[in-house]
């Protein structure tokens, strides 16, 4: 019995790992103004996905202390279909949190933010796994 009731445990667990978004994972951004960029940890939190910086570097490409670190920067992220994300994400270089517009294409994830109708480009962001 218990045989059975572990092999019902790992299949659940293996078909939600099968399910999983394919925004899930984790991002290096393009360096912001101030040349620094980051890597951002995409994940589910509740009925959306998020992503949190987990690791921030200088413009030379070294792993620097950020305040930021473990900051949503992503977050109400909702698929629309087509590869196609709505919801909020955050400047660290500015501190402003926009309304995003996230386009999923293979290894690589087109961010734009936009206030008011006011959108910038928050460039293309590369897959790291």
């Amino acid at each position: 019995m218990n045989t059975i009731a572990l092999a019902v445990v790992a299949a659940i667990g293996l078909a939600g790992a099968a399910f999983a978004d394919p925004l899930e994972g984790t991002w290096r951004t393009i360096a912001d103004e101030n040349g620094n960029s980051g890597l951002i940890q995409v994940a589910p939190c509740g009925a959306a996905l998020c992503g949190t910086l987990v690791r921030a570097f200088d413009a030379s490409g070294t792993e620097m202390a950020s305040p930021n670190v473990g900051r949503l920067i992503i977050s109400e992220t909702v698929a629309q279909g087509d590869g196609t994300y709505r919801g909020k994400v955050f400047s660290p270089d500015n501190g402003r949190t926009y309304n995003s517009r996230l386009q999923l294409s293979g290894n690589t994830l087109a961010v734009e933010g936009c206030v008011l109708g006011i959108c910038r480009n928050g460039g293309t962001w590369q897959r790291v796994n």
